[in-house]
């Protein structure tokens, strides 16, 4: 099949949608597919590079940092993906990319469909004073939106539930995004030492992991405040940049904390997988994701996970088996102290950690993505068959 997927964000840029945009189109491409993406520039020219057409954008930086909206209509590379006339279309965004996409799925009579990767409900606040009007507008937004595609991916039941009580009608297929766990499970002992040395952490060190965004709804200052201050050997390590990263320095300061709490900044996506192998939990309190790949990339990494309890992590987080949902400080707090101060506890967890993430293989996924394609074609193409 030719498969076109459109997004609003692509490398360098690093964010959930991105991940998944890389390991849908490793997937796709390794079942014998040929894939192609449309997506914005990170500045101001158009270019076709790798199978890849990238649109002339401008930064929306002020209303939310690496937003971008394109600033022209694409004729030219829409006009070629016309011409390659692709069999299934694929969105991942809702904005500049997803009219465009939706043109060409129209014009070629290729099936529309889109996966719903952000739970705008809680990103509102960056655009919208009431909490309760932005969630408001975010569902009637959700709704107009996916009323234009033939079915939605929904990367967990969670997002699924939601978006029925938002009332959309299309059909919705729970696929969860899937990684290559093999570049996550292999280990480099001499590079994870050098990084050991380089930001101050030694042998006999518990580390807590945080990998992500550093943005208001990850609720990180959260983690910061449940840190277990009496414990000298734990350390926090915080992976990522955003905009709370002067706040959250600002909090660890006001704590007394700047020696046991690190931010190692944002980092190259070939180096992620090192920075798991430094931690020995990994730790969120966000409940803002649609899926959480971190925690899935932790697991496969034998990092157990200790995450805010949220249903998008139900069935993938098993407490007391791979990590632990928790629903308190008094609840984070024991688990932390639990795992740090009982070796064999940590193995056991390790070895369960990695073997939980195994049906969240990028195979696994694409094939997934694959039969929902074939699906959605053979119904569209009987569709256009019997109205002929």
């Amino acid at each position: 099949m030719r498969i076109l997927l459109t997004a609003d964000s692509y490398l360098p840029a690093k964010n959930g949608v991105v991940t998944s945009l890389l390991h849908l189109r490793e997937g796709l491409t390794a079942l014998g597919h040929e894939v192609r993406i449309l997506t914005l520039s990170d500045h101001h020219h158009t270019y076709y590079e790798d199978g890849v057409w990238h649109l002339r954008s401008v930064s929306l930086g002020p209303m939310y940092p690496g937003l971008r909206f394109r600033d022209t209509m694409g004729k030219n590379s829409l006009n070629d993906l016309i011409r390659w006339n692709p069999d299934v279309v694929h969105s991942q965004s809702e904005f500049s990319t997803f009219s465009l996409a939706r043109r060409i799925a129209n014009t070629v009579g290729a099936p529309f469909i889109h996966t719903y990767h952000t739970l705008y409900e809680d990103y509102t606040s960056y655009f919208f004073p009431s909490r309760r009007g932005g969630r408001a507008l975010a569902q009637r937004f959700s709704r107009y939106v996916l009323s234009h595609t033939d079915a939605v991916i929904a990367p967990t039941e969670k997002i699924r539930t939601l978006l029925k009580t938002y009332g959309v009608q299309v059909p919705i297929e729970v696929i969860p995004t899937g990684i290559n766990v093999a570049r996550f499970s292999e280990r480099n002992p001499q590079a994870v030492n050098a990084l050991k040395s380089r930001y101050g952490i030694e042998d006999g060190d518990f580390v807590m992991l945080y990998l992500g965004r550093l943005a208001t709804e990850k609720s990180i200052d959260e983690l910061i405040h449940f840190f277990p201050e009496d414990e000298n050997h734990i350390k926090l390590l915080i992976v990522g940049d955003g905009p709370e990263q002067g706040t959250l320095e600002s909090l660890v300061a006001s704590r007394g904390l700047q020696d046991r709490v690190i931010f190692a900044g944002a980092q190259d996506y070939e180096v992620i997988p090192l920075f798991y192998q430094l931690g020995n939990l990994f730790c969120s309190a966000s409940r803002s994701e649609t899926q959480g790949l971190t925690y899935v990339e932790a697991l496969a990494s034998a990092l157990p996970v200790l995450g805010r309890a949220d249903s998008c992590i139900d069935g993938l987080v098993q407490d007391g088996v791979n990590g632990w949902q928790y629903t308190s400080r008094e609840e984070f707090f024991s688990y932390v102290k639990l795992l740090a101060h009982d070796a064999a506890l940590q193995v056991d967890m390790s070895c369960n950690a990695r073997e939980s993430s195994i049906p969240y293989t990028q195979e696994t996924f694409a094939k997934r993505v694959e039969a929902l394609y074939i699906t959605q074609w053979s119904r569209k193409n009987m569709s256009t068959n019997w109205s002929a």
